[in-house]
């Protein structure tokens, strides 16, 4: 890869990955505090509909965060990246073992992320996650959940 991507995701991964470890424990905070809170910033949630805006994205992590807790694993295993200028971008798989509304649950989710800086800081300002198409659901269908995340 090239130096500045290498250099990105040096910054960038070990920050991502604790707040995906937190978000997974029911702490949305390390994920919002990685966000721009200027917009557009989106959300295209494997569970979720589409959230555009600060406060729309910000209140679905709360939801989100909400209904996990006790990781046992997260691994986001990166299968390409790239940073040119002031924007960047990652796209791998999400490795979990977390509980979802207390029912220990294991899943991937194929994840992109889409950063800019702002003062010199990497901020997301989009993620698109969903199941890779071999992926079973998990024990909770997307129809319950969607319904209670609708607007």
């Amino acid at each position: 890869m090239p130096a500045p991507t290498d250099a990105f995701l040096a910054d960038m991964l070990p920050r991502q990955t604790a707040a995906e470890q937190a978000i997974h424990d029911g702490d949305a905070e390390p994920r919002t505090a990685l966000w721009s809170k200027e917009d557009p910033v989106s959300l295209f949630g494997a569970w979720l509909p589409v959230r555009t805006g600060w406060a729309d994205v910000s209140a679905a992590f709360r939801r989100v965060a909400a209904q996990f807790g006790d990781t046992r694993d997260y691994r986001f295993e990166v299968i390409a990246a790239g940073a040119s200028g002031d924007l960047a971008y990652t796209i791998g798989f999400e490795h979990n073992t977390v509980s979802v509304n207390g029912r220990e649950t294991t899943y991937t989710l194929r994840a992109t992320h889409v950063y800019r800086r702002e003062d010199g800081e990497w901020r997301i300002v989009h993620r698109h996650a969903d199941r890779p198409p071999d992926e079973p659901a998990p024990e909770e269908t997307m129809t319950e959940t969607h319904s209670r995340y609708a607007r």
